[in-house]
């Protein structure tokens, strides 16, 4: 059973992460960007010249590792699932540099007996060099396998209203199907997204696609149809997690434009199933 005051009280050391513009570049392919090799709007994020940092990199950077599996937490991290992202860029990502990451469990929602709980973490990054705040963000992690564990009584939030309108934009983009493979080597080397025979052991067909990968390739799909790949015009942007997807699917994203404001959800094409919802980018 989830240990309710370690888990909340849970000591995070300060993480301190050097990365290089290799590590930029492959962020980015790990996304499926330069598909196209001669997309020159693309090229600019895994190129080496004029070099620039997708604004959803951050989300991998300092990440805390796998504190999670501790024994005497409690938490069963083989069916832990990403619910949830949100992440507000105060300063560009540098293409390389030296960064402090602080990571802070925020709450716990036991949501009832045999639904589960939701475990929310904040993470600030600083530039080491500056001292300024680049990105502040908050990750939700659904618990499959912990809730009648007590606890306060929270409520829990309610996700964005969505547009009830056609969509002005919609776009499809494939997942590579090794996607997951490429995805891991920027940090989350979670093995449910490589191992099929832990994927099925957590009551999946086969290894499922990184939620923060998904994040990643969402948010994109604003860069490129909102803003014409400028990315810097995004500043904040946050979703829900439906279902999860996986490498070799195709999936639509269907975006709302109201006036500074984008929505988005995408659908998993080929099973005609809801992955992210509630979807919100804001523009500077």
């Amino acid at each position: 059973m989830l240990n309710y005051d370690k888990v909340l009280n849970y000591k995070f050391d300060l993480i301190e992460q050097s990365y290089t513009i290799r590590d930029t570049m492959l962020y980015a392919l790990g996304l499926g960007l330069s598909k196209d090799p001669l997309n020159r709007d693309e090229l600019k994020f895994t190129f080496e010249k004029n070099l620039q940092a997708l604004p959803t990199m951050a989300v991998v950077l300092c990440r805390p590792g796998v504190w999670y599996k501790e024994p005497d937490l409690g938490i069963d991290f083989v069916k832990l699932l990403h619910g949830e992202q949100s992440l507000t860029v105060r300063h560009p990502i540098p293409p390389e540099a030296t960064i402090i990451g602080q990571n802070k469990v925020t709450r716990i929602i036991d949501k009832g007996e045999g639904k589960g709980a939701l475990l929310y973490i904040d993470r600030e990054l600083f530039d080491k060099a500056s001292g300024d705040s680049i990105a502040v963000m908050t990750h939700t992690l659904v618990l499959r396998g912990n809730d009648g564990f007590g606890g306060p009584k929270i409520e829990v939030p309610k996700p964005h209203a969505m547009p009830e309108r056609l969509a002005d934009i919609t776009a499809e983009c494939a997942i590579d199907p090794r996607a997951a493979l490429i995805y891991r080597l920027s940090g989350d080397d979670n093995p449910i997204h490589a191992d099929p025979d832990l994927a099925i052991k957590a009551g999946f067909p086969k290894p499922i696609f990184h939620g923060l990968g998904t994040f990643g390739m969402a948010i994109f799909e604003i860069i490129k149809h909102v803003c014409k790949y400028q990315a810097e015009q995004l500043t904040t942007f946050d979703l829900r997690f439906s279902s999860p997807v996986y490498p070799g699917e195709t999936f639509r994203t269907e975006i709302w434009i109201d006036g500074k404001t984008a929505w988005f959800r995408c659908t998993a094409i080929e099973r005609n199933v809801k992955i992210v919802d509630n979807g919100r980018a804001l523009l500077a």
